[in-house]
């Protein structure tokens, strides 16, 4: 090993805690019943976290990457060190009570990770992602461990084809919308539903997944352009070698996420995030890894951010274009060079590469937008829309905060009639029924971090919503989430959560919600005594889980306005 790099980090890897001296004979004896010799235990211990599982077809193909990623290490120098950690498939648990496990899994994954690297005193890190909580799952984890640390995506899914058109699984969530109110048949459904996934992949719109792998980029935990190869094209297998020589150098260079990681790295994230129309899932996920790194982010930074930021990239949910569309054009570096050329990026931010953000744009040279001839890119001075598409709304419903996406021509302003539901599947039944009706404010509660718990996503009823032709005159909003795949009128995060006390809980059925996006407000249409009135009067309801995970984490987790994280911060 080199000696200690100009990050000023100590010359002593850690893996030698358990690879030298007499006293460490015992630890070698394992290594050597695994294969290891002489030559591997003196090179950097590389831990490759590999979520591959079959529940999801976002993982089923990773340990592929994973092979890649070890022959990249290989050849670099290192020593690959292969674990495992779970998984969820949001798209096989929404609309299920097993969705209450989703946000869950993202700290599970973190912590399991975090202590795989810590007991086997582990040198450096790549960390793989496929589903949505991978992604934010891996990057808190290597916050937390601090050590040299790369992240890898396992790619997108390619578009499946329905009569001449592509079509993802949000297609097949409003297809069942569709169906419930006669609008199609059963037939074309299963038609949907039977080529919408064709393979290996997250979902392939700018959902969760592929936002969080466009944000890896942009934050610096990932090399530009490794976010756009699909998962089942060779040119992924290429980014997995890649990730294994740059972990390598990373650990040589003593390079951790402290050092490159700051306030700076998620600026960048959250206006690549509102530049694209990310999911609002990257606010939730952004805010929880500033924490792990000890950044001030305030859920207020991505109105600010949406505010300067225009939308110049229009794929699904809102427009029709997939990732893989961005991929064949130059990827994510086309966006965040149209950014940085309009200032809107700070190019002196560092990046895992040791390169600033500026100076990796320039090694890459993505072309310029205005040269690409594309009808889902947009130049900054002619945008699809003004302003990013992110808002945080506040108001007497969310003193704390809430989170829309603007997908398109979304309404600015709406007044309706509350339609109160204490579960999900209440209000899906309502909506599938066909009851829904112009000016209807549908409030779900109850269903946040504490209160359901895991604050499950909600694409079920949002599509069906849609496939019904209500995206823009009914609203959604709820203390839960929304999918990454959702677009419309619908408000999620809503903070204080309703099962803590907050003012979502006092609404009733037939009070009047007022929604103002330019503004930024959201609001019943309540006097402030009437609302603490009722307030007083309310009970915290009792917990949907006494024993178990879904117990535990019911007790651990904060806010949505912070990112509903789990673990006490030295702010704390």
């Amino acid at each position: 090993m080199p000696s200690p790099s100009e990050n000023g980090h100590s010359d002593k890897i850690q893996s030698q805690d358990v690879t030298e001296g007499l006293g460490r004979a015992p630890a070698r004896a394992m290594f050597r019943a695994m294969g290891y010799d002489d030559e591997d235990l003196a090179q950097p211990l590389i831990g490759i976290a590999n979520p591959a599982a079959d529940v999801t077809p976002c993982n089923m193909h990773l340990d592929r990457i994973a092979d890649a990623a070890r022959d990249g290490l290989n050849a670099a120098g290192g020593t690959p060190i292969e674990f495992g950690t779970i998984t969820v498939s949001d798209g096989i648990s929404m609309g299920t009570e097993g969705m209450k496990g989703s946000l869950i899994s993202r700290e599970v994954i973190a912590d399991s990770v975090e202590l795989v690297a810590f007991a086997e005193r582990l040198d450096g890190l790549v960390v793989m992602g496929g589903c949505d909580k991978n992604m934010p799952g891996m990057m808190m984890a290597a916050i937390r461990a601090d050590l040299p640390s790369v992240f890898l995506y396992g790619g997108s899914i390619m578009p499946g084809r329905h009569r001449g058109q592509d079509i993802t699984i949000q297609n097949v969530f409003e297809a069942c919308g569709a169906v419930a109110t006669g609008q199609m048949t059963e037939e074309e459904l299963d038609e949907i539903e039977r080529h919408a996934c064709p393979g290996a992949g997250s979902c392939g719109g700018m959902f969760t997944a592929n936002t969080m792998a466009s944000i890896s980029e942009a934050i610096g935990f990932a090399p530009l352009g490794s976010a756009g190869p699909p998962a089942v094209d060779e040119s992924r297998d290429r980014v997995a070698r890649e990730t294994g020589r740059l972990t390598v150098e990373a650990v040589k260079k003593r390079r951790r996420p402290s050092d490159f990681l700051s306030k700076k790295s998620f600026e960048n994230a959250i206006a690549l995030q509102v530049a694209v129309g990310g999911s609002t899932n990257g606010v939730l996920h952004l805010l929880a890894m500033a924490a792990e790194a000890g950044i001030d982010l305030s859920i207020e930074a991505f109105d600010a951010i949406s505010r300067r930021t225009p939308k110049i990239g229009d794929f699904q949910p809102g427009g029709s274009r997939v990732m893989n569309d961005l991929h064949e054009v130059g990827g994510v570096p086309v966006v965040l060079k149209e950014l940085q050329d309009a200032g809107l990026l700070h190019g002196d931010a560092l990046t895992v590469t040791g390169e600033t953000m500026a100076e990796a744009l320039d090694r890459v040279d993505p072309p310029a937008i205005a040269d690409l001839n594309v009808d889902y890119l947009y130049p900054v001075d002619t945008p699809k829309n003004e302003e990013g598409a992110i808002r945080i709304l506040t108001g007497n419903l969310a003193p704390d905060g809430a989170v829309l996406k603007i997908t398109a021509a979304d309404n600015l302003r709406f007044e309706g009639t509350a339609r109160v539901f204490e579960s999900e599947a209440d209000a899906m039944s309502y909506v599938q029924a066909g009851r829904i009706a112009s000016g209807d404010a549908i409030i779900i509660r109850t269903l946040g971090p504490k209160g359901a718990p895991g604050m499950p996503e909600m694409l079920g009823v949002t599509a069906a919503r849609d496939g019904q032709g209500h995206a823009q005159d009914v609203a959604l909003i709820t203390d839960g989430r929304f999918s990454g795949a959702t677009r419309g009128l619908s408000i999620g995060h809503v903070a204080p959560e309703a099962s803590v006390g907050g003012p979502l809980a006092a609404v009733q059925d037939g009070d009047t919600i007022r929604i103002d996006v330019a503004e930024r407000t959201l609001e019943v249409d309540l006097a402030d005594a009437e609302l603490e009135q009722r307030l007083d009067a309310w009970s915290p309801p009792e917990p949907q889980y006494t024993t178990g995970v879904l117990a535990k984490y019911a007790a651990l987790f904060g806010s949505a306005a912070d990112g509903a994280v789990t673990h006490v911060t030295s702010e704390e």
